[in-house]
């Protein structure tokens, strides 16, 4: 063999060993920034305009693909992801229906799925999927507080008809005994209604102290514009669904006063400096907001960045194992996932655990109210 061969092969190995030891991550998302949940998927997709194209000191590729908020496309997609483009993680989507496929797709082929969404999974689809949002309980468990503390005895509820309702019902529901008060009412409504007239008028017949509405985006002002246009008095509760700045341009003068629990990111100068998550959600929302515009802040983009930060943070460990674009690296950083300490993110500190697939606290949640038009944090 002459030399320059010689040379030319030791190069091309070289280099192939090099490609090989620094192999992209590739991650798929699929999200919904038209059609029902476009006022969420949107801010969910912007939001990678701004993530770093390293984590983990290894250099990553963004995958994303448009479910239009539709269940069926967003498994349709998953699907494709994984068996096609091969990616090694999946992230979306903008509704629990939709959330709810990507987790069957990601638990038949063994693929880590950082669910952009909070749903309830378990047995093997536990064991693949990580929520990024708070948990619906630990949300509802703030405004259950502000409820016994301000003496109300009976709540009326309206949500969605779908997953996200159930979740929200139930979450209400689970600490009506433990703060003093009881659900009187389960109605619900299509996210595609324009009118819920009849559900309105059985609230309003049942007399509730307050109502709780299991919305989410723009969806969710349709039961508030309704009750208060009927004369309802009592406090309106919403959800970390409903924070944004669409909600309060659909509903206008009639939302204010509208009460939800968020995550942190959303009135970060209004934290005491001690908070913990404090410099990174005031950081990450002043890109936002000098990205997409003043007042474009909400908590959907910030699932986005938390959920890029627990991979980032999980990536080194699965690289000791595997090689991106196996199995085995999916398995790896499946692994990696459940082992991540404390994980800074815009919502909260994060601490997964094999048992607990979020690992937030309380420190990932505060209660915001319309005031001015704007989402404030309630003092």
């Amino acid at each position: 063999m002459n030399r320059k061969l010689t040379l030319a092969l030791l190069a091309a190995a070289t280099a192939l060993g090099a490609a090989t030891a620094h192999a992209d991550i590739t991650v798929g998302v699929t999200l919904g920034a038209t059609g029902p949940g476009a006022s969420l998927g949107i801010h969910y997709k912007n939001a990678f305009q701004l993530m770093p194209q390293t984590l983990g000191g290894q250099r990553v590729k963004y995958i994303i693909l448009e479910d239009g908020s539709d269940a069926t496309n967003a498994g349709k997609n998953a699907r494709k992801l994984i068996t096609e483009d091969k990616v090694d993680v999946i992230m979306g989507s903008n509704g629990v229906p939709s959330s709810l496929q990507i987790s069957q797709v990601a638990t038949e082929t063994h693929t880590p799925f950082l669910c952009l969404t909070p749903i309830a999974v378990k047995d093997d689809a536990y064991k693949w999927t990580f929520s990024v949002p708070q948990p619906t309980e630990l949300m509802m468990g703030a405004v259950a507080e502000h409820l016994k503390a301000n003496g109300v005895k009976t709540v009326g509820f309206i949500g969605f008809s779908d997953g996200w309702g159930d979740l929200m019902y139930k979450a209400t529901d689970f600490h009506a005994a433990s703060h003093g008060y009881k659900v009187v009412t389960n109605e619900r409504y299509a996210r595609a209604d324009t009118s819920v007239t009849g559900q309105v008028l059985k609230i309003m017949a049942a007399n509730p102290d307050a109502v709780v509405v299991g919305g989410s985006g723009t969806g969710g002002a349709l039961p508030h514009l309704a009750l208060v246009e009927r004369g309802y008095k009592g406090r309106i509760y919403h959800n970390h669904g409903t924070v944004n700045a669409e909600f309060i341009r659909v509903g206008g003068k009639s939302v204010e006063d509208a009460i939800a629990p968020t995550g942190p990111l959303i009135v970060p100068e209004e934290l005491p400096a001690s908070h913990a998550t404090k410099k990174v959600a005031l950081a990450f929302t002043q890109r936002y907001e000098a990205t997409f515009g003043a007042g474009s802040r909400n908590a959907f983009a910030g699932y986005t960045h938390d959920a890029v930060m627990l991979l980032g943070a999980a990536i080194p460990a699965a690289m000791k194992k595997a090689k991106p674009g196996t199995p085995a690296f999916r398995e790896a950083l499946r692994d990696a996932l459940e082992h991540v300490k404390n994980v800074v993110g815009t919502h909260g500190v994060y601490n997964p655990t094999p048992a607990n697939h979020s690992g937030l606290d309380d420190r990932a949640r505060v209660l915001v109210q319309v005031k001015d038009g704007k989402w404030r944090l309630m003092k």
